[in-house]
């Protein structure tokens, strides 16, 4: 995922986003790998853009389609992928008809809005209408978190997911300290399951969630069976 906007890094905004996506995708047994946010500048965008692409299946972007001077999105999408941008005929009567619908002015700074990367596919918008899209392997979302959420929901379905991600969690109330070295040994003897840590203090006492995570079933059994012999004090 790609979060772009000066909003989000200057703490103005809480990017909600990550959130529903990363749930979204892990119901569509799709893996979220990583995350970067950039400011609402041309050349990062680029840069995060082309090497985000090159590594990964899919990216989702976030941020900077709408109708202002500095939703630069698009112009940097078509400029990652050098291809030409301009005002495209679906886009532009999309809008056009949603804002006589509405008695609403379509001026020039709306009509922003309609400007596609050439050779990219619209992503339904049944908000607002304005459309994000895909280009290459670029999925092109708002930033409005009720808009985005509709757009992924457009997009998911398109998508080939890979097997479920099966998880089990068990509560232990120690300090991660007094259990790592056993932790990490059945990390080593269950390397096809995913096993995380995650601490918290309740009334001033330390406690973690473990975590175990896989696609196979039968593996997850016997990681979670051989930590709960090494931490019979463990609680599901």
């Amino acid at each position: 995922m790609l979060v772009i906007g000066d909003e989000i890094l200057s703490g103005r905004t809480t990017d909600a986003n990550l959130v529903h996506l990363a749930h979204e995708l892990s119901e569509a047994a799709i893996e979220l790998k990583e995350v970067r946010v950039v400011a609402d500048d041309h050349d990062d965008i680029v840069a995060a853009v082309r090497a985000l692409s090159a590594r990964w299946d899919h990216i989702f972007t976030s941020g900077g389609i709408g109708p202002t001077h500095d939703d630069i999105t698009a112009e940097a999408i078509a400029g990652a992928f050098g291809v030409a941008i301009d005002v495209r005929d679906d886009a532009r009567a999309l809008l056009g008809a949603y804002y006589r619908r509405n008695n609403v002015e379509f001026n020039a700074a709306r009509m922003r809005m309609a400007r596609i990367p050439e050779g990219a596919v619209l992503i339904d918008n049944p908000i607002s209408v304005a459309p994000g899209f895909t280009l290459g392997n670029v999925h092109v979302m708002a930033g409005v978190p009720a808009i985005f959420c509709a757009m992924v929901a457009s997009v998911l379905p398109t998508l080939m997911g890979g097997a479920p991600m099966l998880s089990r969690s068990f509560r232990i109330d120690r300090p991660e300290g007094d259990f790592a070295a056993e932790l990490a040994e059945i990390a080593l003897l269950h390397q096809r399951v995913a096993i995380g840590s995650y601490p918290f203090v309740l009334n001033g006492h330390f406690g973690s969630n473990i975590v175990f995570r896989s696609i196979e079933a039968a593996a997850l059994d016997l990681a979670a069976e051989a930590f709960c012999m090494a931490f019979p004090m463990a609680r599901k």
